[in-house]
């Protein structure tokens, strides 16, 4: 599993689309380069990514439109406007749509790195709740003691099974995304630690099958959902 940051990159301007690409890519970004805006809403729907870099002026679908998209499906992901428009009714209108910055062009890649780097430093880190006793359907867990009990039959944890599943019951009945829950847990998402949380995944899932209104469902490519049955 890949550690780059995962950019999608919309610009009309075929040399300047790949320029940028390319000096991302040498900043050990992973980029995906679409043309207009009706193709990176198409992918951003399926695709997770980290930061989005919009031109403004673009055929099917513009950068502001392409915007209120992708807010609607993402409130978090960080966008950045590219425009060789200076207009302050421009800068405005993409402030209001939640862009977290704007560059007017031409401008140099330096200042572009920066403004990213600057984004990403303010971005809050995934922090973990201090809340450590769950009710899990039928099943008590207190993470403190790592103690997993329904009736009368208790199960004693090991720290990474007891972490991971205690993420999974903050996100109950929610997507818990697997690099949430890797770098929460195991510190790295590379593709050895995904591999161990299948397996961690695979033995919660037999420690909680006394309830059969407990499920761990496995969202493909995307990550987990503890679902509890009323």
């Amino acid at each position: 599993m890949s550690t780059k940051r995962k950019i999608l990159l919309v610009e009309d301007d075929t040399n300047l689309g790949n320029l940028l690409q390319d000096s991302l890519e040498l900043k050990n970004y992973d980029v995906v380069l679409k043309r207009n805006g009706e193709d990176a809403f198409n992918d951003f729907k399926v695709n997770k990514y980290d930061m989005c870099i919009f031109d403004v002026m673009m055929p099917k679908k513009d950068g502001f439109t392409l915007a209120k998209d992708v807010r609607r499906i993402n409130s978090a992901v960080p966008i950045i406007f590219l425009t060789a428009k200076a207009l302050k009714e421009d800068t405005i209108e993409g402030l209001k749509l939640g862009a977290d910055d704007y560059i007017t062009k031409p401008f140099s890649m330096e200042e572009l790195n920066l403004r990213m780097d600057n984004i990403f430093k303010r971005m809050p880190k995934t922090e973990v709740s201090t809340q450590n006793q769950f009710r899990i359907g039928n099943f008590d867990f207190d993470n403190t003691l790592r103690v997993l009990k329904i009736g009368t039959v208790e199960t004693k944890l090991t720290t990474k099974e007891s972490e991971l599943l205690k993420m999974l019951a903050l996100y109950q009945d929610r997507l818990l995304e697997r690099e949430v829950a890797l770098t929460t847990v195991w510190g790295t998402d590379s593709y050895f630690a995904g591999r161990s949380m299948d397996v961690y995944i695979a033995k919660l899932r037999k420690m909680l099958k006394d309830d059969p209104n407990v499920e761990i469902l496995n969202i493909h490519g995307t990550g987990f959902k503890l679902i509890v049955k009323k």
